[in-house]
């Protein structure tokens, strides 16, 4: 009996020892689960296990973005796949899980239904019917270092040259392809509009074909459309010149896109150009009156006065006093009028102590003089030939005023009425006031009006804020209390007079965004409510609800939205230890609650199990 307790007490020992034996002889097939993948192969072995695992713990996500440095960034610049919705978050090992063998393809996923919009760039057109390759290759990725990989998804840029050959060879202003192109086709360039460049199309050339002014040939040995450096400043760069640079270069003074043989010339062709410029009523004959085009070769048209004395009226015009006079018509009219305006063209009306200026050269002679002309005229006030328009409204100690005291011979509409002088006035301009113009105040129901206009705000503006605001914040509709004349919308008004002081970012905001009742577009200041959720959404429902009602406050501050006021060491749920570390999120989760779905925060389950599993 003593033997066998001896025994017993030998074997454990050796036991132990044989286990430790096998353990170091069979160490790697006991560890490792599988081989690592080709790209992960040089990380194989007992002493590089670290490089990816935490001793105790699973592979992390920190660990795998020290090697793979390219997503790190991008996924601290928030962009990519790995930024989106669908992965962000997420351990790294859930969707690329290794020691599978040599062979096993650690990036792989199903590329016909995978959503290229989380990339942060959409497929469209013919870029959907495209196979995957076709785009990421290494020839079309731009950094060396991405380059070196024996394949990846990563590198590419978004702009079209990176993958496609500029066609136009650095020749456009821009390289954004998207600005004339879209993805469907190539050509036509479906986006261009002809309206952005220096020569917009009309008439006739919306029809012609692009290939008739933008000429394809050879460039750098590769096909190349011209479409930069094109003459256009004159339509001889294109088209013929059929009258032989006679009647110059500017074809579009007679002719319209419309057609060449619509002729416009008599609204557009400016004679002055010729030595006969057209004045008075030669402004108003038509061409063909003078110029005969009926059966004439272009290069004839419009030469019909070639070698005559054009500047004599007797050439075009029967004498109708048979040379009694002479020939100089222009000694007694002008082209405005061949009626007998007796010297009207030459006769100096300073002589007779009243010059002429202004509307009164426009004037004929027997508006004024209704009977003989060396009658004697009452000219000394204007109220003597003009009719007192403002009805009495500047009579000042029973003596009108005269209109030259606001008004000169140029004309009624034009007024010599200053600002200086305004605010020499009862009410002085300023503000937006200055650049009011006069009608906008005195112009009422078709009639000016001057006198007893009224010099407070509601007097000229609709008072919108009646009924809507205290009048303790405008005593006898005071404006100014808030506003001033500068603009309305400059609003000066303090707020801590109100029961709502504003603080934090409250201070930023518009009046309207507060103060706007959408369902009438109307701003309202009364009853305005105080609480938080009058103004903004409750995301928590009912969660923090204390006698019906939810106070923000007890957990927002005024400068964010984050729950800044929030302490978790008062809550059931005291955070300690690694708790410390942890977001918020890996805890508080979206649920359905009352019917929609919300961040629970007020937990009804808080011990460790309905956590950890």
């Amino acid at each position: 009996m003593k033997g066998s307790v001896d025994n017993r007490r030998y074997f454990k020992p050796m036991l132990i020892l044989a286990l430790c034996f096998a353990c170091v002889t069979n160490a790697s097939a006991q560890i490792s689960p599988g081989d690592l993948t080709k790209g992960h192969a040089q990380l194989e072995g007992m002493t590089n296990c670290t490089q990816c695992h935490d001793l105790g713990n699973k592979v992390t996500n920190e660990k795998c973005l020290n090697c793979h440095k390219e997503l790190k960034s991008r996924l601290n610049e928030g962009k990519g796949y790995h930024a989106s919705s669908e992965v962000k978050g997420k351990d790294c090992f859930s969707c690329h899980s290794d020691h599978h063998g040599r062979t096993f393809q650690i990036v792989r996923f199903d590329t016909d239904r995978f959503d290229h919009r989380l990339t942060g760039y959409t497929l469209t057109g013919a870029h959907k019917e495209q196979d995957c390759k076709a785009c990421h290759k290494n020839e079309n990725i731009t950094s060396s270092e991405i380059r070196k990989k024996e394949f990846t998804y990563l590198g590419l840029e978004t702009k079209c040259i990176s993958c496609h050959t500029d066609a136009h060879q650095n020749t456009l202003s821009t390289n954004d392809c998207s600005s004339c192109h879209n993805t469907d086709d190539f050509a036509p360039a479906a986006l261009f509009d002809h309206d952005d460049a220096k020569f917009k199309l009309k008439g006739k050339h919306e029809e012609v074909d692009c290939a008739s002014c933008h000429e394809t040939g050879t460039r750098n040995n590769e096909r190349f459309q011209e479409f930069t450096g094109i003459a256009f400043n004159s339509c001889v760069d294109c088209h013929e010149d059929v009258h032989t640079g006679r009647l110059g270069t500017n074809c579009a003074s007679c002719h319209t896109e419309q057609s060449f043989n619509q002729f416009t010339g008599s609204n557009t062709f400016n004679h002055n150009t010729t030595d006969f410029p057209l004045k008075g009523k030669h402004k108003k004959v038509d061409c063909a009156s003078c110029h005969k085009t009926e059966g004439r070769e272009p290069a004839s048209v419009f030469q019909d006065y070639r070698a005559k004395d054009f500047n004599a009226c007797v050439t075009c015009h029967k004498d109708v006093h048979d040379g009694k006079f002479g020939t100089d018509c222009a000694s007694c009219h002008t082209e405005d009028s061949f009626r007998s305006t007796s010297f009207q063209g030459e006769f100096d009306h300073a002589l007779t102590g009243y010059p002429l200026i202004g509307k009164h050269i426009e004037v004929d002679c027997k508006k004024c003089h209704k009977s003989k002309m060396t009658d004697p005229l009452e000219h000394n006030r204007c109220l003597s030939c003009h009719e007192d328009f403002h009805r009495g409204q500047f009579v000042a100690e029973s003596q009108t005023i005269d209109c030259r005291e606001c008004h000169e011979e140029l004309g009624f509409s034009e007024t010599l009425y200053s600002i200086e002088r305004h605010n020499e006035s009862a009410f002085p301009l300023e503000g937006a006031h200055l650049a009011t113009p006069c009608f906008a105040c005195h112009l009422q129901e078709e009639e000016w009006v001057f006198n007893d206009l009224g010099d407070n705000c509601v007097d000229c503006h609709h008072n919108i804020h009646k009924e809507y605001l205290a009048e303790k914040y405008y005593p006898e509709n005071d404006c100014s209390a808030c506003h001033i004349t500068e603009a309305w919308t400059a609003i000066d008004f303090d707020h801590s007079v109100t029961a709502f002081e504003l603080a934090g970012r409250h201070e930023q905001i518009s009046c309207g965004s507060c103060h706007r009742e959408e369902e009438e577009d109307l701003i309202t200041f009364a009853d305005t409510p105080e609480d938080c959720i009058s103004c903004h959404d409750n995301v928590h429902d009912v969660q923090f609800e204390e006698n019906g009602v939810t106070d923000c406050r007890r957990c927002h501050g005024f400068d964010q939205w984050r729950p800044s006021l929030f302490d978790h060491n008062t809550a059931r749920f005291v955070l300690e230890g690694a708790h410390k570390d942890v977001s918020c999120a890996e805890c508080h989760k979206p649920r359905d609650i009352s019917g929609k779905q919300v961040i629970e925060y007020k937990m009804q389950q808080i011990d460790c199990a309905s956590c950890h599993l």
